[in-house]
């Protein structure tokens, strides 16, 4: 069996996090985790094909999670794609900046979603 594509999701709001991984789970295979640092910990382990990023956490933001992964030469080709509540709360330049490839609104339109996936791990 070939390899299955791993997408690595950091939220920090459990019932967001099981919601994406149940979406998700039957076409890739996933990791989940509640904030930044174990996310870094996570992709410094194993690399995955592709990180959904919330932007709003605490200790950590998304911003500074993508960073961090963007900083690090074995994982700054990994596509970040951003999740936000409100979508006022994405700033665009600074999510380009950061080294986002991509921005999502919750509640996420699985359709689009999957589009957003499979266009950045093409």
């Amino acid at each position: 069996m070939a390899h299955m594509r791993e997408i690595l999701i950091v939220d920090d709001n459990a019932a967001n996090l099981q919601l994406l991984v149940s979406a998700l789970e039957d076409n890739f295979t996933v990791r989940a985790a509640i904030n930044g640092h174990l996310a870094l910990q996570s992709a410094r382990q194993q690399p995955p094909s592709l990180v959904l990023l919330d932007l709003m956490m605490p200790e950590m933001s998304g911003y500074e999670v993508c960073e961090a992964l963007k900083s690090d030469p074995k994982l700054q080709h990994i596509p970040v794609i951003f999740i936000s509540g409100i979508s006022d709360q994405i700033d665009k330049d600074a999510a380009r900046s950061a080294g986002a490839v991509d921005f999502l609104v919750k509640p996420l339109d699985l359709k689009q979603l999957f589009k957003v996936i499979d266009t950045h791990l093409a």
